[in-house]
């Protein structure tokens, strides 16, 4: 018998993966924590377009990276712990300064303890919630999958923090539907799948990645502008008296640091932080908003999008390189989908942990909103010329699911990124003007999937 979850402990859930602080002012200060922006769904459940007349979910299927973690290694604590523990020698730090030390070493502590690179228990929580509202928006599927003897099919690239993201995910789907146990399979890895820019399909990607020309000094021009060597200067004045950020601008420590790998690694512990919520002391959080003002958070969050985008996204207009080898991914996609139709599936659902470095180029790949648009010859990436922003591309926990819907022999797909419906790619045409419902058939031809 299906479990009732009772009505306060749902909403918990519900709510379980909105951000405490990145969206407090806005969408500009979420675009300031770039892709370690925590997990916000993009749309009220209670908003989505009904599926035609007669048409019944048959099918689910997901991209998902991995929720909220900790930092992959403390080399940023390390490198402005250095500079701290100098300056406090030196008697060079602010009053603001002197609580930084002790601020970092309790990040630092929090995450060593988690373990480099794990999800986080907020983390957690984004993929809980996240399962609940795909059971709550397809309920008669997931009956019918218990009911039927279907399967889940749930894979990731192998990675831990993907691995764990698929057993959280799939614990909640059961703990809302205790019948769906029998229909979860063993989780499988499959790295060229979910992995593959760091497989062998990804090897000429990798090979442009460490030696293109072109990317290399488009990304020191935007970097090493004035404008970033200011905001640096702003970020350490913070923490650091001015004789001391003089020393650090005039590299005196450039064994340990310069002025902006040192602000960039202030920033990186800032944009983290929300990420580890619930490790902090009282699991209220971390107050690392007050090391960097909302210009310079801004700031050197463009500068972690710009690097995203060039060497994941749509990048140079000229080339495909960052997302073509995503297109087995795409094809996976559809071939779940296809074989769903065609009667040789027995899956119910295609559950699938990866990464940012898959979700930013099968975004770019399908030509989803927000991702579609390259860097025009001649033009550098910016936050005026281009809508491409990490937070909403690739948050922690980012998406993309695909429903699928039944009527007789006709098959349609509606598409969620974030949990928002969305049209797909321009040319694709949807059953009816304003319809986030298409015809498998037109996308397959919209996809030349012949």
């Amino acid at each position: 018998m299906k479990r009732v979850i009772p009505v306060l402990a749902l909403g918990a859930v519900l709510l379980a993966a909105l951000p405490a602080h990145a969206t407090d002012n806005g969408p500009a200060r979420r675009d300031g924590y770039g892709t370690k922006a925590v997990y916000s769904p993009g749309q009220n459940p209670r908003t989505y377009q009904q599926a035609p007349a007669g048409y019944t979910a048959v099918f689910t299927e997901n991209v998902s990276r991995h929720g909220s973690r900790s930092a992959t290694d403390g080399e940023d604590g390390d490198m402005v712990l250095a500079l701290w523990n100098q300056a406090a020698a030196d008697n060079e730090l602010t009053p603001l300064g002197r609580r930084f030390g002790p601020d970092v070493r309790a990040l630092e502590a929090a995450m060593s303890t988690l373990g480099y690179g794990n999800l986080s228990g907020r983390g957690k929580d984004e993929l809980r919630a996240t399962a609940v509202r795909l059971e709550k928006r397809l309920p008669g599927l997931f009956s019918s999958i218990a009911k039927n003897g279907e399967k889940i099919d749930v894979v990731s690239s192998g990675q831990g923090r993907a691995v764990d993201s698929g057993t959280v995910f799939t614990a909640a789907l059961t703990d809302a539907d205790p019948a769906l146990k029998a229909s979860l399979g063993t989780a499988r890895t499959d790295k060229d799948l979910l992995y593959f820019h760091k497989s062998a399909g990804g090897a000429q990607y990798q090979k442009w990645l460490a030696g293109d020309e072109r990317l290399a000094s488009t990304l020191e021009s935007v970097t090493y502008r004035p404008a970033t060597h200011r905001a640096a200067a702003r970020v350490l004045g913070r923490i650091f008296e001015p004789a001391f950020v003089r020393r650090v601008v005039d590299g005196e420590f450039s064994a340990t640091a310069s002025d902006v790998t040192a602000a960039r690694a202030v920033y990186n512990l800032y944009a983290i932080a929300p990420a580890m919520s619930e490790e902090s002391p009282n699991g209220g959080g971390w107050d690392f908003d007050r090391y960097l003002a909302p210009r310079d958070a801004a700031w050197f969050g463009y500068l972690s999008d710009a690097e995203d985008f060039y060497e994941k996204g749509p990048s140079f207009a000229d080339s495909d390189i960052t997302y073509k080898m995503a297109a087995p991914l795409l094809d996976d996609l559809f071939r779940q989908v296809e074989a769903r139709r065609d009667g040789t599936s027995t899956l119910g659902a295609e559950l699938r942990f990866t990464h940012a470095e898959e979700i930013i180029p099968l975004a770019a790949l399908m030509g989803l909103p927000g991702s579609e648009k390259p860097a025009k010859p001649g033009r550098t990436y910016s936050y005026a010329n281009n809508p491409w922003r990490g937070a909403e591309v690739a948050s922690l926990a980012s998406n993309i699911q695909w429903d699928v819907f039944r009527r007789g022999d006709d098959y349609l797909v509606r598409m969620l990124c974030n949990e928002k419906e969305v049209a797909f790619k321009a040319g694709c045409r949807p059953v009816s003007k304003g319809s986030r419902f298409y015809d498998l058939d037109e996308l397959e031809k919209c996809f030349d999937r012949s």
